[in-house]
């Protein structure tokens, strides 16, 4: 498949043409003659920028969205979301997760990386969407080791499954976390992701309860206990990652883990703490930015995730010019997490990987810092166009099958979370 855009406009290098084939930019410039066979797409002077990673979400949980907000963490999980996660079917994770690939692309996230049930249901909305995606099945064993076994079981079944899928799914293992997968289970992780060469999705210190029982139970904070275990790696993902000590921060930068901030679901749920950029930054510890679950943040756009991960640093840090604009915009498109594969630049020899962005409108007037516009001001109504392995998902801002899925997930809420 071959693409050709033209009046695209790129920050820095101005309006030019850009060409497309095998899923990658194999050519930019003003003046390019477009292959013959190739399909035309004219950017009427829209920006061409890199779509964002979101680098943790539950992209099924758009099923939740509203259900049981404003709710203390354990009441919210205990009265609403584990009981409606109990009816669940795959085909309702499907619909759902084909509302979280709607909605993702519809403000410009081009790739994420997913922790859910029922992995089948949200490998193919996956393939239907069109997005790249980081997935696991899920892995939990409270029950003891008969759960311990299926989740393996699962596990095992669902890399097979994986294989024959695109190159734009990549099977990764998603132990839940420290307090809900036992010890033997988390070592079995560590040595199937060895063999097979996988990335390890898991929550870690997401709330000060979690550190505590840690300390109680191991002896040793979250992340040295994962340590101790051996996964505390370059494959290794640490998503939110908010009540942290300095030994800790220290053993993730020499270990190479990337640790994935989720500045909105943090705050609407209390967490009690606030990641630190500056930790992180300092030790040159990758980072992403996630939105985390629909039922946790409501939303799915990560320019509002993104301006609040800005400004909640700052406030933090009492210091304005903390996390300014051009890291943030940085850390939004995957370019400071080399872990989920996105450089976050538009430039040839890169997946063909992008949005077209209406940029000449009254709420981002006037470009004094192109970048300061697009972390303070934008919002996910002004992203046009998204391509994503040189294929156009979405064209003035219409996705094939919207209304239909909509209505599918409208009819499966109702359904599942029922009180």
């Amino acid at each position: 498949m071959t693409l050709h855009i033209q009046n695209g406009w790129v920050p820095v290098q101005g309006l030019m043409q850009i060409q497309v084939a095998n899923g990658r930019i194999v050519a930019m410039g003003a003046d390019l003659t477009p292959p013959p066979d190739a399909e035309r797409l004219d950017a009427d002077g829209m920006a061409v920028v890199p779509g964002f990673v979101n680098g943790h979400t539950h992209a099924a949980m758009t099923l939740f969205r509203g259900f049981g907000d404003d709710m203390p963490l354990m009441e919210w999980l205990q009265t609403r979301i584990w009981p409606a996660e109990a009816r669940l079917t795959e085909e309702d994770v499907y619909w759902g997760t084909r509302l979280a690939c709607l909605e993702m692309i519809r403000s410009g996230t081009l790739c994420f990386a997913d922790m859910y049930w029922h992995f089948p249901g949200v490998a193919r909305a996956v393939e239907h969407s069109g997005l790249r995606a980081a997935l696991g099945a899920v892995m939990i064993d409270v029950e003891g080791e008969k759960q311990a076994k299926a989740c393996r079981y699962a596990t095992e079944k669902f890399y097979e499954e994986a294989m024959g899928y695109s190159d734009r799914i990549r099977f990764t293992l998603t132990p839940h976390a420290i307090y809900t997968v036992s010890r033997d289970s988390l070592r079995w992780v560590r040595d199937f992701a060895a063999r097979h060469d996988l990335m390890v999705q898991i929550h870690l210190s997401e709330t000060r309860h979690e550190v505590e029982e840690s300390l109680r139970m191991h002896g040793l904070p979250p992340a040295l206990y994962l340590d101790q275990l051996g996964l505390l790696h370059p494959k290794v993902v640490l998503a939110h990652a908010v009540h942290l000590d300095g030994v800790e921060w220290d053993r993730i930068a020499l270990r190479g883990a990337t640790v994935v901030t989720n500045p909105v679901s943090n705050m609407k749920l209390a967490v009690g703490g606030i990641f630190s950029h500056r930790q992180a930054a300092i030790r040159r510890i990758p980072i992403a930015l996630g939105t985390d679950g629909a039922a946790s943040n409501n939303a799915l756009d990560m320019f509002q995730d993104m301006k609040i991960l800005a400004l909640i640093q700052k406030q933090a840090e009492q210091d304005p010019t903390a996390l300014p604009a051009d890291e943030a915009w940085a850390i939004a498109t995957g370019a400071r997490a080399p872990v989920f594969g996105q450089s976050g630049r538009v430039a040839v020899g890169e997946p063909a990987d992008f949005m077209l962005l209406r940029h000449a409108v009254p709420e981002m007037t006037p470009t004094h810092h192109f970048v300061s516009n697009l972390v303070y001001a934008a919002s996910g109504q002004w992203v046009d166009t998204v391509v994503v392995a040189g294929r156009v998902l979405m064209r003035h801002r219409r996705v094939e099958g919207e209304e239909e899925i909509c209505h599918e997930v409208n009819l499966r809420a109702r359904r599942v979370c029922q009180t």
